[in-house]
């Protein structure tokens, strides 16, 4: 048991069951934090043994909820971690596939490439082009399919110590500043596609997204994260050359 599967969970209605339940049926580590949830979205969970519940007081959002798995799942012996979203957007039918990928390219990050269905809201679908553009020029085209598709195979021992050097990864920013950041560090990424829903309110979907807030987050991390790449400029065009030497440069985006 190298891998595990992490669900942070915030306010996420009868979902969660669901999700967790469905994610178990796929893989036997399944651990859902649950990030301040008042709506007593977890108890129903208790019941169930190959669930861990992980508890935290006050909501710190996505990434401070994963952080505390990984440093938990760390401890406890494992490599890797799947994050997937609790609200029913990720697919677990998908989980086995993603995690081979991993233990066969331990050196890895597995990232989702989201395929997009007729459900998808097209402010969604158009305006992530922009932060998947900016996370390309940050890496230098270092092969990132999609900056924000949160259904993901992290190497915990990478992952880990990068997000406890910095003060920032906790809420919205944790999916795009983590592929850059692992990029930075000389981990190859995967890209593999999988599909993505986007369930109306009746149907049990919930979405804590704001698009002012979190867009302003969102531009204030890509600032960030250009200043960072042009500090690494040298770094950066230095392993872009030996890439090109090898012929093992990702072919670049428009």
């Amino acid at each position: 048991m190298t891998h595990v599967v992490v669900i942070p969970s915030y306010n996420s209605g009868a979902r969660l069951l669901d999700t967790a339940l469905a994610a178990l049926a796929e893989w036997p580590a399944v651990w859902v934090v649950l990030d301040g949830s008042t709506d007593g979205s977890g108890a129903p969970l208790a019941r169930h043994c190959g669930v861990r519940l992980i508890r935290r007081a006050q909501n710190g959002g996505k990434g401070a909820a994963v952080l505390d798995a990984l440093r938990l799942a760390g401890a406890a012996g494992f490599t890797h971690a799947l994050v997937m979203d609790a609200d029913g957007q990720h697919p677990a039918g998908h989980i086995r596939r993603f995690m081979q990928a991993s233990q066969a390219r331990p050196d890895a990050v597995v990232l989702g490439v989201p395929q997009f269905g007729p459900d998808a809201p097209a402010l969604r679908v158009h305006g992530r082009r922009i932060s998947n553009w900016l996370a390309q020029l940050e890496t230098g085209w270092a092969g990132i399919g999609d900056s924000l598709f949160g259904f993901r195979v992290y190497p915990i021992g990478t992952l880990l110590p990068i997000m406890e050097r910095s003060a920032s990864m906790r809420r919205f920013d944790f999916d795009p500043e983590a592929a850059v950041r692992l990029s930075w560090a000389g981990v190859p990424a995967i890209n593999l596609p999988a599909p993505v829903r986007y369930l109306r309110p009746d149907e049990g979907g919930v979405s804590h997204f704001r698009y002012g807030r979190d867009n302003l987050l969102l531009t204030a991390m890509h600032v960030r994260l250009v200043m960072g790449a042009l500090m690494r400029l040298p770094r950066l065009a230095w392993r872009w050359a030996a890439q090109d030497r090898r012929g093992a440069r990702p072919p670049r985006r428009t």
